[in-house]
């Protein structure tokens, strides 16, 4: 039956991927257009155009600006397109960021579960924000040496370190047993130290950012070596004890190529074969590149850079199994932009001039300023949709999500006169001129009631003065006293939500208005609660019924939003205001 707290929705379910691929196919494509027209026009008007990307600092830009913007521009690019999977609007929060809060100390953990309700209750708007800003940061930074570029590296800072503290839990830091192999310090702080390199002045390239960078990577490898020692990573463990090998097994499990799984689970066997032994190794090579790195910064040397980067491409390969198969990918994990800035502070490329400039000065100036005025559109909306969408009521999305959408009625509503909360008779179409919001509630139930409870009072806050009555039934045939309905009003803040009627009667009555609803009601076989049908009806003043809603609330009380505006959306249809 419908209800009884099933709470199962899939992330891709198919009504929710259509909406989210309509919208960020074709409405935010519609948006972006419009938007960069105006941008491109205001840039022709303004001549930039034929000064784009050709002024004296941009052409002389140093050789490791150019690799890390460029590099940082395909990885933020990509990652822009991994936001774009269909179970992004259900999945991100719930599947992804929500497992990251374990371990969380109580403020960061707050904040992320609050930036997991924003996101929920606003699943469509914000995942169409965050795939094209991310793409739009990307192709800024791949198109222009200039101020756009450096503004769109201020932007990517900030929005990588949003997405570390809030979306990765300060990067795995407080979360126990794990290590730089399994994704500590978080993938989106090295975004972070690229973005802010690319928006200082250029001129500090040349003589302080691979003598910085390097220090920066080599300090982290030093704390890694200390955090990869600890017990607590169960890296020193044999057998399928072995924290690696436990993570090749279930990196396997997932859908990837034959040829990867291959190697990551004879990687996984390797590690548990050896112990302790295969950790050795790691923390071995740590330290190599810690003290490499650090002399590197001084003395030039290049071969600390190239073991670097190996070591964290074969764990990026063999641990981290490429990060991007399976579930659902929002980068490529914290190895792979490590071995990417690492290579790119190489102080083999201070020792270069200018990477030299291959196509035409006509052609890199006016179609690199074509393609950032669309891909600072596509930054500039997402900025501002985003941050409308989370002032704005909460979307329907979980709702549908849970109970697909509401169907469409005109039948006779079968009429009941019982006692409400107050002692006094309440007969359904009483008052001439007014809407009803009729559900069933158990009056002892803790679970699914409350919540639905929560959903009517916020329905006549949003309602006030309107012609809407709103009227619960009991529903439960061993406990539907008027004690019951009485302790459930005020136990659940129902006291004061206007024209709220929690009504009940002789248990015979009562089981004539349930079938004549639809209702199923039966009583639980481990609790005192019943189990029944969750459904809403509105009803119009003529007493027709007009709309029939399914209604299993998703488990929290802070999830409620997305039931309430489909409520809302539908009461407003009617005319209510």
């Amino acid at each position: 039956m419908p209800g009884m707290g099933s709470n199962n929705y899939s992330v891709d379910n198919p009504l929710v991927t259509t909406l989210f691929s309509h919208s960020v196919y074709v409405t935010c494509v519609m948006w972006i257009v419009a938007l960069g027209v105006v941008f491109m026009v205001a840039a022709i008007l303004s001549r930039r155009v034929t000064g784009f990307n050709l002024s004296e600092r941009g052409l002389g830009e140093a050789r490791n600006r150019t690799y890390l913007r460029m590099a940082f521009g395909l990885i933020w690019l990509f990652d822009g397109m991994l936001q774009f999977q269909v179970g992004m609007p259900l999945g991100l929060a719930n599947k992804v960021v929500l497992p990251a809060t374990a371990g969380t100390p109580e403020w960061l953990h707050s904040l992320m579960n609050q930036g997991i309700l924003v996101w929920n209750n606003h699943p469509i708007a914000l995942a169409d924000g965050t795939a094209w800003i991310q793409v739009g940061l990307g192709i800024l930074l791949l198109v222009s040496n200039g101020s756009v570029g450096r503004v769109a590296a201020a932007v990517s800072a900030g929005w990588a370190a949003m997405i570390w503290l809030i979306g990765n839990g300060a990067g795995g830091l407080f979360a126990p047993g794990n290590s730089l192999v399994f994704g500590w310090p978080g993938a989106t702080l090295f975004y972070v130290v690229a973005g802010v390199w690319l928006a200082l002045d250029p001129g500090v390239f040349p003589e302080r950012f691979s003598k910085v960078t390097l220090r920066i990577v080599s300090a982290v490898f030093a704390v890694a070596i200390v955090v990869q020692s600890l017990p607590s990573t169960g890296a020193w463990h044999g057998g399928n004890s072995n924290s690696l090998t436990a993570m090749a097994q279930s990196m396997v499990s997932t859908p990837q190529p034959h040829w990867l799984a291959v190697v990551v689970r004879r990687v996984g066997v390797l590690a548990g074969t050896m112990g302790g032994g295969y950790n050795l190794v790691i923390v071995m090579w740590m330290a190599l590149v810690a003290w490499g790195l650090w002399m590197a910064s001084l003395r030039g040397w290049r071969w600390p850079v190239w073991t670097a980067v190996a070591g964290c491409l074969y764990l990026w390969v063999t641990v981290q199994d490429v990060a991007i198969f399976g579930g659902l990918a929002t980068d490529l994990n914290s190895l792979f932009p490590l071995a990417v800035l690492i290579w790119v502070a190489s102080p083999a490329h201070v020792e270069r001039g200018p990477v030299p400039r291959r196509l035409p000065r006509e052609f890199r100036s006016s179609t690199g300023a074509v393609v950032a005025s669309f891909a600072s559109a596509m930054v500039v909306f997402s900025v501002v949709s985003m941050g409308v969408a989370a002032l704005s009521p909460a979307e329907t999305t979980l709702f549908i999500a849970q109970n697909g959408s509401a169907t469409t009625a005109d039948a006779k509503a079968p009429t009941f006169s019982l006692v409400d909360q107050h002692g006094s008779r309440y007969h359904l179409g009483e008052h001439a001129g007014r809407y009803t919001l009729l559900t069933f509630l158990d009056p002892v139930c803790w679970t699914d009631c409350p919540l639905i409870g929560e959903q009517l009072a916020d329905v006549g806050r949003d309602f006030p003065g309107a012609p809407l009555d709103l009227v619960a039934v009991a529903a439960n045939p061993l406990h539907e006293t008027l004690a019951n309905v009485r302790h459930f009003v005020a136990q659940h803040g129902l006291t004061s939500t206007p024209n709220f009627h929690f009504v009940t009667g002789p248990t015979p009555t009562l089981r004539q208005i349930w079938d004549r609803y639809g209702i199923q009601v039966k009583p639980s076989p481990s609790s005192v609660m019943s189990i029944h049908s969750d459904l809403m009806f509105i009803i119009d003043p003529r007493g027709r019924i007009r709309w029939v809603i399914p209604d299993d609330p998703i488990d929290s009380s802070k999830l409620q939003g997305s039931a309430v505006s489909e409520l809302r959306q539908l009461l407003n249809n009617t005319g209510l205001r």
